[in-house]
């Protein structure tokens, strides 16, 4: 589920835990400024787009769609696209995005998945990791629904941001939670997150089974140079999120896990 800002920074206010991360409370506002944000349209979404290449006839599992931004681009390049949300009001969003006919799940990640081992070729999690605690039974799933030599895409708040620019903490190596306040659209809404060392996220994927490929820290689409000026420079020089490319060994089976 893609974050909304202009920039790499965030407010950090506390948040009331009772009320955290309710994207059904404002699926509307976020899915509005989703689509042209500066880390959304041109950060994040174009980061993922390079990083899946040629995706034409894959199939791929959007995993977090939110209200299917991603989808619809993976989509557009030839994809054949599943959509998956704990948001049963950003997945009504996806299907007016993508029509009736696209397949859409309403799930959630921290539970069995509802698809048969070896599904896909791909899967994408964008910005969704790190409102996990435990990303071990979640990669342990992804990796079940991914066929042999297969590739999980993910994204993530970089850690470095999260423990030195976003409400700092003493203790990078611990994995600590941090609730703040989001505030785009009119609306102040309440969020939780949890943050990891890196080597914490990088032996997640390896214990799971997976081989990792690729660290990024890209740059910016240079089209918003000009539509963000300030934005654009800022987040050309600070690191806002990490992705990664974890593959599945072409001998592995999805039944092991």
């Amino acid at each position: 589920m893609e974050r909304v800002t202009d920039g790499p920074e965030r407010p950090t206010r506390p948040a009331d835990p009772g009320r955290v991360n309710d994207y059904d409370s404002f699926a509307e506002a976020y899915s509005a400024e989703n689509e042209c944000a500066l880390v959304n349209a041109y950060y994040a979404r174009p980061a993922m787009l390079d990083l899946a290449g040629d995706v034409a006839g894959r199939r791929i599992l959007d995993a977090g769609c939110g209200s299917g931004p991603l989808s619809a681009a993976l989509r557009d390049r030839g994809a054949v696209v599943t959509c998956l949300d704990t948001s049963a009001k950003m997945l009504a969003l996806a299907e007016r995005r993508l029509g009736d006919d696209a397949d859409i799940h309403h799930a959630d990640l921290r539970d069995r998945l509802p698809f048969g081992d070896g599904t896909f070729d791909d899967v994408v999690s964008s910005l969704v990791l790190h409102y996990l605690e435990d990303w071990g039974p979640t990669l342990a799933e992804l990796r079940r629904v991914l066929r042999p030599g297969g590739r999980l895409i993910a994204s993530v708040d970089h850690p470095f941001v999260a423990y030195t620019i976003q409400e700092p903490r003493p203790d990078y190596f611990a994995t600590t939670s941090y609730t703040f306040d989001w505030s785009f659209g009119g609306q102040t809404v309440p969020m939780k997150f949890w943050r990891k060392p890196l080597h914490a996220m990088t032996d997640a994927f390896t214990t799971a089974g997976f081989r990792l490929s690729t660290i990024s820290e890209p740059q910016p689409d240079p089209a918003a140079r000009e539509l963000f000026p300030e934005g654009f420079h800022d987040l050309s020089a600070k690191p806002c999120f990490l992705f990664f490319v974890a593959e599945v060994p072409p001998s592995a089976t999805g039944s092991d896990n």
